[in-house]
C-alpha cells in the first residue's frame, strides 16, 4: 500500500494539537509527519505517535525535499490565504480549517458523510466547513434526501473553545472573577448573542457562514436559510436547535428511522427515560448527537430537533482528517495540476 507524507499547519494551536490526537487514533497510511507552525514555535518538539517532532517554521523554503502529498491547516485565515496557495502549486492537497476559502466556487466545501464525492473535483484546495455547519449537515443531508427541506430555522449555543484559547480562557478566567480578553463581554453565567463580526444586515458573519455553508453543501440555493448564533457559557460542544420545514410530509417516526440509518449520527430521544444529547455526553466524541425530534405543528411539514457535537473534534480535526482518509481511499490525491 502507498504511503503518505502529511503535514500538520499550525500545529502548536487548540485546533492543531486536535489534528494530532485525531490523526494518532487513526490508521492512515502515513510514511511521514511534518508538524509547522509560527516562527515562534520553530525548533520546539512535541510528541507524537511515540517519538518528537520538531515543529518546522511555516515558509516555503521548508517544503523542500519533503515530498508532502496531504496538508491539513488551522493556522488562521490570514495565513491560508497565503500559504494555501503556496502548498498547492507544490502539489499537496490542502485541507483547511479556516474560512479564507469556503465561499470560493473553485474549492470543495466538504462534509465526507454529506457530499464526498465533492472531493474528487479539487485543485489542491478543500475547505472544512464551519463548526456549527458541519454537524447540522451530519444530520440534514440525509433528511433532505428523504423529504427535501424547504426551510431551516438555526438557533445555536456555542462552546466557548469556538473562540480558540483564548476563549476557553475567558471562561475559565471568569469563575475567577477575571475580566474578558477574548470576548466584549464575561461570559461566565452569560449568553452572548454575537459570534464573528456584526455585518450591515444586522446578522453576524458566523450566521451568515451557516447560511451559506448549508446550501453549498447540501447543493440546493433554493433551500431557505435563517440563523441565530450564541455563545454560551459550555467548554467544549455546540448545541444546535434546529426547525425544519420540508416539501414532503414526514412523521416523527419516519425522521427517527432515517437518522438512526445515517452515518455519523448517535440517535439519543427517549424523553421517559431523559435521553437526549448534551455537551458533556459528546464531548471528545467524533459522532453527531441528535434528539428531542418532534413535530411543529405551525406548519406544514415542519419538524424540531437538537444536535450537539463537539466542535473541536467532528466540527473541526476529525472532519478534516476524515476528509484526508477519503480521498486517499478515492485516489483523489492528485500531486501537481495543470
Amino acid at each position: 500500500m502507498k504511503k503518505y507524507n502529511v503535514a500538520v499547519v499550525g500545529a502548536t494551536g487548540m485546533v492543531g494539537r486536535k489534528f494530532l490526537e485525531v490523526l494518532s487514533e487513526r490508521n492512515l497510511p502515513v510514511e511521514n509527519y511534518y508538524l509547522f507552525a509560527s516562527a515562534k514555535s520553530a525548533g520546539t518538539t512535541v510528541d507524537f505517535m511515540g517519538k518528537p517532532h520538531t515543529i518546522i517554521e511555516l515558509k516555503e523554503e521548508n517544503l523542500e525535499g519533503k515530498n508532502i502529498d496531504i496538508a491539513l491547516f488551522s493556522a488562521g485565515g490570514d495565513v491560508s490565504k497565503e500559504f494555501a496557495p503556496i502548498f498547492a502549486k507544490h502539489g499537496i492537497l490542502v485541507i483547511d480549517n479556516s474560512s479564507a476559502w469556503r465561499r470560493d466556487p473553485e474549492v470543495p466545501l466538504v462534509v465526507p458523510e454529506c457530499n464526498a464525492d465533492d472531493i474528487l473535483w479539487h485543485k489542491n484546495i478543500i475547505a472544512n466547513p464551519n463548526c456549527s455547519t458541519i454537524q447540522a449537515m451530519v444530520a440534514l443531508k440525509p433528511l433532505h434526501q428523504a423529504f427535501k427541506i424547504k426551510r431551516v430555522i438555526y438557533s445555536t449555543y456555542q462552546a466557548v473553545s469556538g473562540a480558540g484559547v483564548k476563549g476557553f480562557n475567558d471562561l475559565k478566567g471568569g469563575i475567577c472573577g477575571e475580566a474578558p480578553q477574548k470576548f466584549p463581554y464575561p461570559i461566565f453565567g452569560n449568553c452572548l448573542p454575537h459570534i464573528d463580526v456584526f455585518l450591515e444586515n444586522g446578522y453576524t458573519k458566523e450566521e451568515d457562514k451557516m447560511i451559506f455553508e448549508t446550501k453549498k453543501i447540501l447543493g440546493d440555493q433554493d433551500i431557505k436559510v435563517t440563523a441565530t448564533c450564541v455563545r454560551v457559557p459550555v467548554y467544549y460542544g455546540h448545541s444546535e436547535s434546529i426547525n425544519l420545514e420540508f416539501e414532503k410530509p414526514c412523521t416523527v417516526e419516519q425522521v427517527k428511522e432515517v437518522l438512526s440509518k445515517a452515518e455519523g449520527v448517535v440517535l439519543q430521544d427517549d424523553g421517559a427515560n431523559l435521553l437526549y444529547p448534551m455537551p458533556l455526553t459528546a464531548e471528545n466524541k467524533d459522532e453527531v448527537f441528535i434528539g428531542r425530534i418532534r413535530k411543529d405543528d405551525t406548519i406544514e411539514n415542519g419538524i424540531n430537533l437538537w444536535c450537539v457535537a463537539d466542535n473541536i473534534r467532528k466540527g473541526a480535526a476529525t472532519n478534516a482528517v476524515q476528509i484526508a482518509q477519503k480521498a486517499i481511499e478515492i485516489g483523489a490525491i492528485k500531486g501537481k495540476i495543470q
